[in-house]
């Protein structure tokens, strides 16, 4: 790889959204490493709403005149926050920031944690997309995946969802399950499609460290079945009319998460809320990531500034760095993206680029790049082709 040289910063072409954390959950799942805590008394709803606005008040610099393009409020469990709790804060974040006429915001919600009333809150306060965390509709697997809720609750709440307005909604499922066959795992998929979603996130379990199922592994499927059960779910999704956008998103015609899209085409994004990663590229081409303090109670003491962890990426990592989002997409990027969101030049990795392509690792089509079938299961052997020297 070439030694990077700098274009020319087209800072305010990087499109803007906004990551909101809500830390706390009813129950810590033994996957999840996620930064979340188990509720042990009421939730501080609105002290929390009152430091993650005294937050983004320290921030607005990053803004620079930009409009949001999509917010999603993720946790632990952000639907244990009231409707008016959100009400309030959209309210608020619209007298700091500007939101596109057509913003998306989406709202993590846990089956169990959520009736009808709070749903129709929900779509009243601005919300406009839910993303329901199923992960299984079978009851073995959902116990021993530690939730709270059954597969007749994960259907209500999928109901619900739809007689509150929200037409626009993901439903999370996981793959790879303890002893978890082939049939059950399209059975999942099945559900989820008759059910109605028009997203569906479809990923395989893996395991994390500082997790329970760390210290105690489940027992999970042979490579060679998980194989088979990855492209017998594709192939049913696919058959359902969805398309494979990503690595493990599947979406109906018009239904693309836009504020992941954001994440994997490597554009800016704001952080609020307890232990909340953002990334900002500045006015002067440099790209900057930062993370919120992690513990609510110190994010609720600490003022005005929550931020615990700053820093620039290197020239040198850049490329990397939009590598390893850009090419879970499978339509791809194109150099002219790479360039803008970088603010690097193509030279850069023209000759890696076109050593993967003669390789048959990634394929060009109508000047975009993206990984060809025997690419996406060799991503790790392409992303080191683009480590700094």
């Amino acid at each position: 790889m070439s030694s990077p040289a700098t274009a020319t910063p087209t800072t305010l072409n990087v499109p803007l959204s906004l990551y909101i954390h809500i830390p706390w959950c009813v129950r810590k799942c033994p996957y999840c490493d996620f930064n979340s805590h188990e509720q042990k008394d009421t939730l501080p709803e609105q002290a929390y709403i009152s430091a993650m606005l005294e937050d983004l008040d320290q921030d607005l610099a990053f803004i620079q005149g930009r409009e949001l393009q999509s917010i999603f409020i993720g946790g632990g469990t952000p639907s244990l926050f009231s409707p008016e709790a959100y009400q309030r804060l959209l309210t608020e974040l619209q007298h700091r920031i500007r939101f596109a006429p057509d913003i998306e915001i989406t709202l993590e919600a846990n089956p169990g944690t959520v009736e009808q009333s709070h749903f129709n809150g929900y779509r009243e306060s601005g919300i406009n997309r839910l993303s329901i965390g199923v992960q299984s509709f079978d009851p073995s697997q959902l116990q021993k995946l530690g939730r709270i809720h059954d597969s007749d609750d994960a259907l209500r709440a999928i109901s619900c969802a739809q007689k509150a307005g929200f037409s626009n909604f993901n439903v999370d499922l996981m793959h790879g399950l303890n002893n978890q066959s082939q049939a059950e795992a399209v059975q999942d998929i099945n559900l989820a499609i008759n059910a109605g979603a028009p997203h569906i996130s479809w990923y395989q379990l893996t395991i994390e460290p500082n997790t329970e199922f760390y210290k105690r592994p489940p027992r999970l499927p042979l490579e060679t079945d998980m194989h088979r059960i990855q492209n017998a779910g594709s192939q049913a999704l696919s058959d359902a009319g969805f398309q494979r956008y990503e690595v493990s998103a599947y979406a109906k015609a018009g239904h693309q998460s836009r504020h992941n899209l954001n994440y994997w085409q490597f554009g800016d994004y704001l952080a609020i809320g307890a232990g909340a990663h953002g990334k900002i590229t500045q006015e002067n081409g440099q790209i900057i990531r930062y993370q919120k303090t992690r513990k609510p109670e110190d994010y609720l003491s600490r003022s005005p500034s929550r931020s615990s962890k700053i820093d620039t990426i290197a020239a040198d990592d850049l490329p990397l760095e939009f590598m390893m989002n850009a090419l879970r997409l499978r339509q791809g990027f194109s150099a002219e993206l790479f360039e803008q969101r970088t603010n690097l030049s193509w030279q850069v990795i023209a000759d890696t680029i076109s050593r993967l392509t003669n390789t048959s690792l990634l394929m060009v089509d109508q000047d975009k790049y993206a990984p060809t079938h025997r690419g996406y299961d060799m991503l790790d052997s392409i992303l080191a082709e683009f480590l700094p020297d």
